[in-house]
């Protein structure tokens, strides 16, 4: 993806950052679309019904092979994206929050599979992918706003109305639809149907500190779209914060 940006002749800050962002619209691309085949294209009744995720649930089931490779595929996405967040990516302000989002994320991938309760993080996964996808997507725009040293209005207005429907899509999936459908079942339903079921606070705690996660993002969200609302800012920028290398610059030169 490197020569790509290259030979779209971005600006060599974007170019840097492009294929990041390329590489996870790709995969976030493909997680959501299989996490929409399992939920509403097969027999799963998950999203509809989240309480069904403990139905007939017992210690060492086996797992369906769809749901297995679902697991496969996204344990070793986060495996490789702490590593990426750590050494690889440009460091950002929120890197520290995203490093600790990769450790939960495939700590509850890990240990959901291993005690089956594999149901519940596919619904997990779905609500959270989808934001991904239009972050990254809104991210692309951006870059390839400014390259052969012409403007170009189009990748302007996508990233706007992207950063408008990533702003909306956040809230709905992550912060409404999530604790309705997740923690509702996670909390409240799974006792009900598999009394003393093992692990509970366990897994419970590690999807609350997600939530708090969803919650600490949502309000950068909300303070970036403030902020170009207000005219404190004439375009979207990069829709997460910025590089920390940037602001100690901006800063310096400030001083």
């Amino acid at each position: 993806l490197q020569p790509f940006g290259e030979w779209c002749n971005l600006q060599p800050k974007d170019a840097a950052k492009m294929p990041e962002s390329a590489w996870k619209l790709l995969f976030y691309t493909l997680s959501w679309s299989y996490g929409i085949y399992l939920l509403f294209f097969t027999d799963y009744p998950f999203f509809y019904d989240p309480p069904s995720v403990f139905y007939d649930w017992k210690k060492g089931m086996d797992v369906p092979t769809d749901i297995a490779i679902a697991y496969l595929l996204q344990c070793s996405f986060y495996g490789h994206s702490i590593y990426a967040t750590a050494y690889m990516d440009t460091w950002r302000k929120d890197s520290v929050v995203m490093l600790l989002h990769h450790v939960v994320t495939l700590t509850l991938i890990a240990f959901s599979y291993a005690f089956r309760y594999h149901n519940v993080g596919i619904l997990v996964l779905f609500l959270h992918d989808v934001n991904d996808v239009q972050l990254e997507f809104t991210k692309l725009n951006v870059y390839f706003k400014h390259r052969g040293g012409v403007y170009h209005r189009l990748n302007d207005v996508i990233s706007n109305i992207g950063c408008l429907t990533f702003s909306i899509s956040w809230f709905w999936f992550r912060l409404y639809w999530f604790p309705l459908k997740v923690l509702y079942a996670t909390c409240y339903s799974s006792l009900q149907v598999v009394p003393n079921i093992p692990f509970y606070f366990f897994f419970n705690a590690l999807l609350l500190i997600l939530t708090l996660m969803n919650i600490y993002w949502f309000l950068y969200i909300v303070l970036f779209v403030a902020k170009v609302l207000m005219g404190q800012m004439q375009e979207v920028n990069d829709v997460r914060e910025y590089d920390v290398e940037d602001s100690k610059k901006t800063t310096v030169a400030k001083k």
